[in-house]
């Protein structure tokens, strides 16, 4: 299998193996009322889909261990949906663009329009620090660009606060505020932001993706509320710093660590009601609706299409690798059932039987002879015989009329007098690259009329 088919393969299979995991996801949250817990599940789900999608490519790319039978529409992955490792390419490279673009915006913020804020400030952030646990340097900067108090960077990590907002609100708001900052920073949330990103990034075509980053983001925002609130134990004046954070913020974007993440009123309803319990909102619905009706539609075409089995894989791709025509792998991968596919194989070995009116198909026996002639003679620790050059030459050819070995130079000659689409003696040349030791024979002279 090539390596754009077993991308195609991936695309497709991470359908239903992403949405399988949204929905154990969404199972787990039933019983989770822990903002740390959901957000340690919604993590673990994230990052189970960038490991499931590449055990399936690289399944898909050493066919020796052929994938399990319930993979659904295979052969139409890699035959009918050659363009998709093309549009997911595309996809990754604007999705990655625009992300790229907003990292470098936010990189920005920090170099424009900023000036260190008041010595008191430094010197209260550094005690705030203490308190959470912090032990980093941390710059404390009021920005004429920043919206809302946001954390940027992950080494050198920079709280921007907007102007104004020190001197505007009450001093006790403000240190809530910077716990809240200070939370992002001690539990590494930007580094996991970017690692959220990336997964975005190369999975953004599947719904489930967009629904477990975005749960991401609310609980990471939980999980440092209710550390302001655990430190502060103040949990209305906290509610209402963000309040007034929210009324002075104007229309724009939003970087994604910012204080004002998430559903706003929905977390200062939470503050001030803890009993209140965890919901999902509208847009949650609609994801938890699109991953339903994905999983429905493939469930459906698991239903009206089968698999290729491990055996009809390995009959494909081993057993007459070299001997079936592009017209016939078509033809056999386009197939529905099990049934058809047994039946087209009786029809092609038929096909090549020289005596049809015999019980025996010498043509079939004589190939699976030198399918194991090839694996005992040619085969090595890296490679079976039948994958060898000079396995393909025998199994397509039969045994050589005469093998001419020349070990210290280290070539050998396989002569045929007669070879079906030349006329007259052909020959084949392999090099052993490393004659001073048993290698790999390698073909260096293709099958070709004789030089002599």
């Amino acid at each position: 299998m090539t390596t754009a088919q077993a991308l195609s393969l991936t695309l497709v299979h991470f359908l239903w193996q992403g949405t399988l995991i949204a929905l154990a996801l969404a199972a787990m949250l039933v019983f989770a009322r822990s903002a740390r817990i959901r957000y340690a599940l919604a993590c673990t789900a994230m990052a189970a889909m960038p490991i499931a999608f590449g055990a399936t490519f690289a399944l898909a790319l050493d066919r020796r261990s052929a994938p399990p039978s319930g993979w659904a529409i295979e052969a139409t992955a890699t035959t009918g949906f050659s363009w998709l490792p093309t549009v997911w390419m595309a996809g990754v490279l604007l999705v990655g663009l625009y992300r790229l673009g907003g990292w470098l915006a936010a990189q920005d913020m920090k170099r424009r329009a900023v000036q260190p804020a008041p010595a008191e400030w430094q010197e209260r952030l550094a005690r705030l620090a203490e308190r959470s646990g912090v032990v980093r340097t941390i710059a404390l900067l009021e920005s004429g660009l920043a919206q809302t108090p946001v954390v940027i960077g992950f080494l050198r990590p920079a709280i921007l606060m907007p102007v104004g907002l020190l001197a505007g609100l009450p001093a006790r708001q403000v240190e809530a505020i910077l716990l809240h900052e200070l939370a992002h920073i001690g539990r590494s949330d930007y580094l996991v932001n970017l690692m959220q990103t990336l997964v975005e990034s190369v999975l953004f075509y599947h719904p489930a993706t967009w629904w477990v980053s975005r749960l991401i983001r609310i609980e990471r925002e939980h999980c440092c509320d209710d550390q302001v609130v655990a430190l502060e134990s103040d949990a209305r004046e906290y509610a209402e710093a963000l309040l007034a954070i929210e009324e002075r913020r104007h229309a724009g974007q939003v970087p994604a660590l910012a204080a004002t993440g998430g559903d706003l009123m929905h977390r200062i309803h939470r503050l001030l009601d803890p009993s209140e319990q965890p919901r999902a909102g509208a847009a949650s619905w609609l994801s938890a609706g699109l991953l339903v009706l994905v999983f429905s539609m493939l469930a459906g075409a698991q239903q009206r299409s089968e698999a290729l089995s491990a055996t009809f894989l390995n009959w494909l791709e081993q057993d007459v690798v070299y001997i079936i025509d592009e017209r016939e792998k078509a033809a056999f991968e386009s197939l529905g059932t099990d049934e058809e596919r047994t039946r087209f194989i009786e029809q092609f070995w038929a096909r090549r039987d020289s005596t049809p009116d015999t019980a025996a198909n010498e043509f079939k026996e004589e190939h699976y002879r030198r399918i194991a002639y090839s694996n005992d003679r040619f085969g090595r620790p890296e490679a079976a015989g039948w994958k060898t050059d000079r396995g393909r030459i025998y199994i397509q050819n039969g045994p050589p009329d005469e093998i001419e070995t020349h070990p210290r130079e280290g070539y050998s000659i396989w002569a045929y007098n007669e070879v079906d689409g030349f006329e007259g003696r052909v020959e084949a040349e392999f090099r052993n690259p490393n004659p001073n030791r048993p290698g790999p024979w390698v073909l260096t002279k293709p099958l070709g009329p004789a030089d002599r």
